[in-house]
């Protein structure tokens, strides 16, 4: 799964758990013990997926971070090649975009 559908999926994981609190305070007047219980078993269902989607974000930007240091360690034992690979992806970027 590449970043950007990543993104759009915490984005929405995030829309819909807004949404369903919204819900949630707006039903809360309404009387009834199902209602209530079934408030109760939604709103338990969003503290989880809260909690979750939260554990979610913080093992994607810890992957991150170990990436961004693994990267710098590289850079910094083989400096050399990693500017000898900057310079390939740089012509080769250059070379299509001039073809367009």
């Amino acid at each position: 799964m590449n970043t950007v559908s990543k993104d759009r999926l915490m984005a929405d994981l995030h829309a819909v758990v807004a949404e369903a609190e919204s819900l949630l305070r707006a039903t809360a007047g309404s009387a009834g013990e199902g209602a209530s219980e079934l408030r109760a078993k939604v709103q338990a269902s969003l503290d989880r997926a809260k909690h979750n989607l939260a554990e979610l974000q913080d093992a994607a930007v810890e992957r991150a971070k170990a990436a961004g240091r693994a990267t710098d360690a590289y850079v910094h034992e083989n400096p050399w090649q990693s500017i000898g690979v900057a310079a390939g992806v740089g012509l080769l970027l250059g070379m299509l975009i001039a073809r367009r």
